[in-house]
């Protein structure tokens, strides 16, 4: 029956390998709320609202004994109420084991069918999955939509075609023959791509499917189990992904538990054993550092290891053709979702001697400097656009980090302007704040500042802002870098000395284009090449390291 799926979607499959060679602009899942038909927004808020203060009851998974959840709004300021079926370590282990059995032993074709019916079961709840994201993580509405919908469910598209590329690879048998002069030598080979087992993938509270399902269906793809341990306070949307590759499994005579969905509670916190478990062959990671260098710690020859953890996203302002537009542009990056994003850029170098624009004038550094701040400020009080550039804060202690920028040194060039957002007034919101230092100041800028706070730092020149902003991509990782410079010259030499601390370069982006955004079949999130995390979404290695090539002889 499975292999059926496999024909049904083998032109999109198509579609996306080629997608992935190209490198150009793919997206299967159109990203504007409309295309879904016009009844699907409210259904899906009629769904989510059927979930609130309930037992999230879909999953097929074995061997629960008990309920958990504690899930907060950012918008109600309380607890939604949802709980889900919790098990063991020693169960979810029990359960991956045995599915692990039965998937592995899944042809390829058949495997690739069943991932790529679940995502279109999917599809169909994207705006139920938006009103999850939106109520568990604080994103705004269309941001929970785009990112936790089509934008998740292209890149474990993409994931998938990448894995059935490289499972593809070479051929499944062959006759082998070596010409010895009057005689030859003949042999039939075989080769297989053998999955190494259990995969566990933690999830992060900020993005709780878009930095999940890249591992979850590369796990699967490739042949793997695989246990979801997402965080504590944002289940609900990438329950809602597992409940429907269970329900494909289930109708296709599989096991359900060959994907698990593994809660816990901030006081009883289970990633751990998991990680730590021998049965667990890969762990896929989302977070801050301090716990992703101890998941990497426990890489070894049986145990694969991929990170996406943070970095300081540095932004070197060196010369614009308009500098207003350049700051409208960061200005928007800095406040998208309040700066929760891995990708948003921290770190401002800004020259002492001023930013050369196309009409012959320099814009003296203090000018570049309040140019910054009234665009983030201007942003954060526009009546239409604020409140939802913003949304809300996921974590409290982001808040109370951002509630004490003013105690972390330099001059404080914008206090964080108060924004209401009058759908939800009890909403934890929290404007950018500007701290202003001189390059001597590492001490303040020299650490992850995640949430709604930048540093503008005073250089120099440009090439002191580049070897800064050099030293801590080596030193403490970063996901991306903005670079404005209209001198041919000095921006080759700006990619090519980030590049050899393998930090991507955005060059002079303005309009729509924002550094924040990164697209599936296209760019690589996180290069693997530096401290923010060791794999990239999504190359060959993120898939290759998931299974192993046996090769079998036999005479012919």
């Amino acid at each position: 029956m499975s292999t059926n799926l496999f024909e049904k979607h083998k032109e999109t499959l198509d579609k996306a390998v080629n997608a992935l060679h190209e490198r150009t602009f793919y997206a299967h899942f159109p990203e504007h709320p409309k295309a879904y038909g016009p009844d699907a927004p409210v259904q899906g808020k009629e769904a989510f609202d059927a979930t609130l203060n309930n037992r999230f009851g879909e999953l097929l998974q074995s061997g629960t004994n008990g309920d958990i959840g504690e899930e907060q709004s950012p918008y109600w300021n309380k607890d939604i109420g949802v709980t889900y079926p919790s098990a063991s370590v020693d169960t979810l282990i029990e359960n991956g084991e045995a599915a692990f059995k039965q998937w592995s032993k899944t042809s390829v074709a058949d495997r690739v069918g069943i991932l790529m019916e679940s995502l279109e079961g999917v599809s169909k709840r994207f705006h139920e999955i938006a009103n999850a994201t939106q109520h568990t993580t604080g994103q705004s509405y269309v941001m929970s939509f785009q990112a936790s919908g089509p934008h998740a469910a292209d890149r474990a598209l993409e994931a998938i075609a990448m894995g059935y590329k490289e499972l593809t690879r070479f051929p499944e048998n062959v006759n082998w023959v070596k010409p010895m002069g009057r005689i030859s030598l003949q042999l039939d080979k075989t080769f297989a791509p053998i999955p190494k087992g259990i995969g566990l993938v933690i999830g992060c509270s900020t993005f709780p499917t878009w930095n999940t399902v890249p591992g979850l269906y590369a796990d699967l793809v490739t042949g793997n189990a695989a246990i979801v341990k997402p965080h504590p306070k944002a289940v609900l949307p990438i329950a809602i992904f597992i409940a429907e590759i269970q329900k494909v499994l289930q109708a296709n005579g599989l096991d359900p538990n060959t994907v698990q969905l593994a809660v816990d509670g901030s006081d009883k916190l289970i990633a751990k054993d998991l990680a730590e478990h021998p049965a667990v062959k890969l762990i896929d990671y989302t977070g801050g550092n301090a716990f992703g260098d101890y998941i990497e710690s426990l890489a070894s020859r049986t145990k694969a290891v991929f990170t996406e953890k943070a970095g300081i996203n540095p932004a070197i302002i060196d010369s614009a053709n308009d500098l207003r537009a350049v700051m409208r542009n960061l200005a928007f990056s800095v406040s998208l979702y309040s700066g929760q994003m891995c990708t948003a850029p921290q770190n401002f170098f800004i020259p002492a001697t001023g930013i050369p624009t196309a009409d012959g004038e320099t814009v003296s550094y203090e000018d570049a400097v309040a140019l910054l701040k009234n665009e983030v400020a201007s942003l954060a009080l526009h009546p239409k656009m604020g409140a939802g550039t913003l949304g809300a804060i996921q974590n409290t202690t982001t808040l109370q980090r951002a509630e004490g920028a003013k105690d972390l040194g330099g001059t404080m060039v914008l206090e964080a302007p108060k924004v209401v957002n009058p759908k939800f007034e009890q909403a934890r919101i929290r404007a950018t704040s500007i701290i202003e230092v001189d390059a001597a100041n590492k001490e303040v800028y020299e650490q992850e500042l995640f949430g709604p706070v930048i540093i503008v730092i005073k250089t120099k020149d440009t090439m002191e802002s580049l070897n800064l902003a050099k030293q801590m991509a080596a030193k403490h990782g970063a996901i991306t870098c903005s670079v404005y410079c209209t001198n041919e010259g000095k921006t080759k030499t700006i990619i090519e000395e980030m590049n050899s601390v393998f930090t991507p370069v955005s060059l002079n982006l303005v309009g729509y284009a924002f550094v924040n955004q990164h697209a599936a079949f296209s760019d690589f999130h996180v290069t693997g090449g530096n401290p923010a995390g060791n794999a990239s979404f999504t190359d060959p290695g993120y898939i290759n390291r998931r299974f192993v090539w046996v090769g079998n002889r036999t005479p012919a």
